[in-house]
This record gives structure tokens, C-alpha cells and sequence, in this order.
């Protein structure tokens, strides 16, 4: 009887399966070390590959990381979009998860360096821009908002706005309590806008 050998991964699905290793692993960096603590070096290690494969994939460290936070972003809208029907209080508090956890965390590390450094900043300004759009229009379709009534528009964004800051002030200690309430009062002030 012969030597069974198992099959080989094909190269293309070992380079996508780095790739995505690469790319979590950053964004675990970026929210656990910020930008100053998140080298390529850094990622490389943590995805259990050389900083010559990582480089390979993604040459620069802004490359590395503007790359890591579209992931995200993907994935983020992609949980929103899988959402079932459910009532505003639901989809509000949805909305507003997405910004109290790591995901967020590593994109704001993203942000507050973009502010520093100039090379970093159009692709992450542009980048933020392409992703508040799209989060924007999630967000009209999961609580049914008809955006040709005056103020719904700025009401929805008003919304993501203040997920945004509800992101923010979890980030120093656990706001769930407060978070909660404000979550209810919001669907409700969404109840008295949308309908």
C-alpha cells in the first residue's frame, strides 16, 4: 500500500489565508497598542508569518493598516446588512455596537494618527468618508426611513453621530448602563421622526 500525502493548498488560498491572518492581527494591534505600539513587525509576529511575507502582501505600514481598517469596515457593514427586520430599538442598538467595541477602537487609533501624519491622512480621510456613506445607507434601510421628509437625513446621521460618541466614552470605562438608556431614548425619538 502506498504513501497517502494530503492534498496541497493551492498557493492562492495560502496567500488569502496570510492575507486575512495579516489583516486581523492588525486590527487586534492597532485596538490592544495603538498606532505608536503597532509595527509591522509587530502584526507579522502576532499573524505567525515573517515581516518579509507581511511586506510582501502589504508594502508600507500605511498600506498595512488603511488595508485592515476597509476590512473591517466590510465586515462591519456586512454584519449590518445581515441584520433580520427587526424594530427600532433593535437596529438602534446595533448601530450602536458597532462602535463600542475592538473594531472601532482600532479604527479611532487609525484616525488620531491620520491626524498626525500626513502621508497616512487623505487615505484614511477617504477611506472614513466611503464607509460613513455606506454605513449611512445601512442604516436608512434597516429602520425604513423615507430620507425625502425634511430632517430624516439629519436625524439617522445624528444618530450614527452620537454612536460614534457613545464609542468614545466607553472607551475609558464600561458605559453599558448609560448606553442603554440613551439607546431606548434615541429609538423613541426615531419613532417620533421616521413614522
Amino acid at each position: 500500500m502506498g504513501v497517502v500525502t494530503p492534498p496541497k493548498t493551492p498557493k492562492q488560498d495560502r496567500s488569502r489565508a496570510t492575507r486575512l491572518r495579516l489583516l486581523e492581527a492588525a486590527v487586534a494591534c492597532l485596538a490592544e497598542h495603538g498606532w505608536a505600539g503597532s509595527t509591522v513587525s509587530v502584526v507579522a509576529e502576532r499573524a505567525g508569518v515573517s515581516r518579509g511575507a507581511a511586506q510582501h502582501h502589504f508594502p508600507t505600514r500605511e498600506d498595512l493598516f488603511t488595508a485592515a481598517v476597509e476590512y473591517v469596515a466590510e465586515e462591519r457593514s456586512a454584519a449590518l446588512r445581515a441584520l433580520p427586520v427587526q424594530g427600532r430599538a433593535e437596529v438602534v442598538a446595533a448601530l450602536v455596537d458597532l462602535y463600542t467595541g475592538p473594531l472601532f477602537r482600532a479604527a479611532l487609533q487609525l484616525w488620531v494618527a491620520a491626524s498626525n501624519e500626513e502621508q497616512l491622512r487623505p487615505r484614511v480621510t477617504e477611506l472614513e468618508a466611503r464607509v460613513g456613506r455606506e454605513t449611512h445607507r445601512i442604516a436608512v434601510e434597516l429602520l425604513g426611513a423615507d430620507e425625502e421628509k425634511p430632517g430624516v437625513r439629519e436625524t439617522v446621521q445624528g444618530l450614527l453621530d452620537m454612536a460614534r460618541g457613545l464609542g468614545l466614552a466607553n472607551l475609558l470605562t464600561d458605559d453599558a448602563a448609560r448606553r442603554r438608556r440613551v439607546v431606548t431614548q434615541w429609538a423613541a425619538l426615531l419613532d417620533g421622526v421616521l413614522d
